[in-house]
């Protein structure tokens, strides 16, 4: 969808005749909706910019014009195009405009910079990338842009931003690799630009290009899905056995089906830790790439999205392959049937409202539901950790059958975590009092599984075997505030247990990729930085929010960090409901501490800060080895 399309020479008239603002205001509330004042503004001023580069008679009058570009799939919008041909192609320039007058560097994130924006300073993505993810999303999913080989030439125009160095924030080495791929153009730049435009624009095209960009059908590129094929093929993590396979085999066909019949289908896996749902989804989401749909696999939490397109990136940027992996929060705008799938992980963790302050769209389940043809939801309601995670097998089957879509649900049962039994999880949900079962003295393998005195103890035996494969964490409960989020000083810990002289910081500046990177394992995870991923052994911190008192295993909620989002608005709920809300907080802890303790697929080890717990625990142990004599 264009908002605004021209010849240069209308452009450069309409922007002459003071017209063409009003003219993309217009436009704009009848394709989008509301026009923002701060984007008035911005048109008013950096097309001015754009009418100072494009008023050379070298540029052709009949080069075309479009505004306002929305990016296939996303809520992303392109600022400029101006499309003609060269000597060698058609050509498309992409330009993104920024109004920025000081940036930030920002290390140790890829691609991101500080700079005013919303009345305060915030992360942002760099102008380069920014607009060079836009231009790969177009090149992946538009087939005349493919077929056609339509150029895509980007580059970034910062208008108010004075470069007066080399050594300017703005071109720092560490995003060398986007400023080659779309140039910068700052103050003082116009006829830089404009020579840029001339290099690869020669001749007009009267606007042809940009008719065949915007009704381009969109489809996956043949690069995209040969590359995420063999990145796949290569990858041994990745590999699906017994009913992983069947599942597998049951979704292509209903994927298949809804494209044939044009009728929704929805297809629910219910799974318990480490039975291998998002390995399944990740197939999934190559082999129907593969066969040329539109797919994407969805979370809402950021972690998981994050370490397998880490994993799957190969030759491409990680960057590149993120186009496949979005948040749940992305389609509370979508049309009906935008997409031909949506493999949602961790559906358990779906929240009812999307955006920053969970005011947006009406439910993520529906949303989900509604924006494709095939939606796969793989779920296990027993790791529904905060108050906000609504995902139900009820509510998926209610919007289901509001939207029209039929339901088929099928479970994956073998385990590839915890030695790949069922018996420590059992034996774990009667420890913790989530159910009782057949394991309360009986693990039915020989997991490694202990109790440790003394948290150092604990910590060096992870260290010791996390060398050579980076396959093993700790992580905490969160009872501890992360305070160190806001601080400068590396030595800082957020978790002190005074006693011992214990001291770790949570996980600081990489969130995202904590699972995987080298030094993390001095670092304590958290809920949000491991669900939905394993490691070899997990060594678990318990905090003061699971103690055992009386004989009695409790929960205690006021013991969880101010900074934890998990139980937002639970005195609240209390007050109102209070048999409800202790009910909900308990339900919550008891979840996070199963979830936390099944992330080790050789082993798990705890640490509780309780030695009520701790002897509860060793005191469950002794019974295994009692019923084994």
């Amino acid at each position: 969808m264009i908002v605004y399309e021209a010849t240069k020479l209308e452009f450069i008239t309409d922007v002459f005749m003071d017209n063409v603002v009003e003219h993309i205001s217009t436009n704009f509330k009848e394709k989008i909706g509301k026009v923002n004042e701060g984007e008035v503004r911005a048109w008013d001023n950096s097309l001015q910019y754009m009418y100072r580069v494009l008023v050379d008679p070298e540029i052709p009058e009949n080069a075309g014009v479009a505004i306002e570009f929305k990016v296939p799939y996303t809520s992303k919008r392109i600022d400029f195009l101006i499309s003609g041909k060269n000597d060698r192609s058609d050509s498309v320039m992409v330009i993104e405009l920024k109004q920025w007058d000081s940036i930030e560097k920002v290390d140790g994130k890829e691609a991101i910079v500080k700079t005013f924006l919303n009345k305060g300073i915030r992360e942002t993505p760099h102008p380069s990338y920014q607009v060079w993810s836009y231009s790969t999303l177009i090149e992946d999913y538009n087939e005349n842009v493919q077929s056609e080989k339509i150029e895509l030439y980007p580059c970034a125009y910062l208008h108010n931003y004075p470069i007066s160095q080399n050594d300017d924030p703005i071109l720092d080495p560490i995003y060398s690799y986007y400023i080659d791929q779309a140039p910068i153009f700052a103050k003082g730049d116009a006829e830089k630009l404009r020579d840029f435009i001339k290099s690869h624009i020669k001749y007009g095209d009267d606007k042809e290009n940009l008719y065949r960009i915007e009704r381009g059908r969109i489809r996956p590129s043949k690069s995209l899905q040969d590359s995420l094929n063999s990145m796949l093929k290569g990858n041994r993590e990745f590999r699906m056995i017994d009913e992983q396979k069947v599942v597998y085999e049951e979704a292509l066909v209903l994927a298949n089906k809804a494209q044939r019949t044009g009728l929704k289908q929805v297809l629910i896996v219910e799974g318990g830790p480490g039975t291998g749902k998002s390995v399944l989804a990740v197939n999934l989401l190559v082999q129907l790439t593969q066969k040329g749909l539109v797919a994407q696999y969805v979370t809402r939490n950021s972690a998981p999205r994050n370490i397998y397109a880490a994993k799957l990136s190969g030759d491409f940027r990680k960057t590149r392959i993120d186009n496949l992996f979005k948040g749940s929060g992305s389609y509370y705008e979508s049309p009906a049937n935008e997409f031909d799938a949506l493999l949602v992980d961790e559906a358990h963790r779906l929240n009812e409202k999307s955006g920053m302050f969970q005011n947006l769209g009406e439910n993520q389940i529906k949303e989900v539901i509604q924006a494709s043809k095939f939606a796969v939801f793989f779920i296990d309601e027993r790791q529904r950790v905060t108050l906000k995670d609504i995902g139900s097998i009820d509510l998926i089957e209610k919007f289901a059958a509001e939207l029209g879509a039929s339901v088929t649900r099928t479970e994956l049962t073998s385990q590839f975590r915890c030695d790949g039994s069922d018996g420590y999880i059992s034996w774990l949900e009667d420890v913790l009092g989530i159910r009782d079962t057949a394991n309360s003295n009986d693990m039915g393998i020989d997991y490694d599984f202990r109790v440790f005195s003394d948290p150092h103890e604990m910590k060096a035996k992870i260290e010791e075997l996390n060398t050579g494969k980076n396959k093993s964490r700790i992580v905490a409960g969160y009872c501890w505030d992360w305070s160190s989020a806001y601080r400068d000083d590396a030595s800082y810990h957020d978790i002190y247990i005074k006693e011992y002289g214990f001291g770790m910081s949570w996980n600081l500046n990489n969130t995202a990729t904590w699972a995987i990177d080298g030094n993390s394992v001095h670092e304590a995870g958290c809920i949000h930085t491991c669900q939905g991923l394993e490691f070899d052994y997990v060594g678990v911190i318990i905090g003061n929010d699971l103690r055992f008192n009386d004989g009695q295993l409790i929960t205690d909620f006021k013991q969880r960090a101010k900074t934890d989002q998990s139980l937002k608005g639970i005195s609240k709920l209390i007050k109102e409901d209070k048999l409800k809300g202790e009910r909900l907080a308990d339900e919550i802890i008891r979840n996070t501490y199963r979830t936390l303790m099944t992330r080790g697929q050789k082993g798990c080890f705890i640490y509780c800060t309780d030695k009520g717990l701790e002897e509860y625990f060793k005191e469950r142990l002794a019974r295994l080895s009692t019923s084994n004599i």
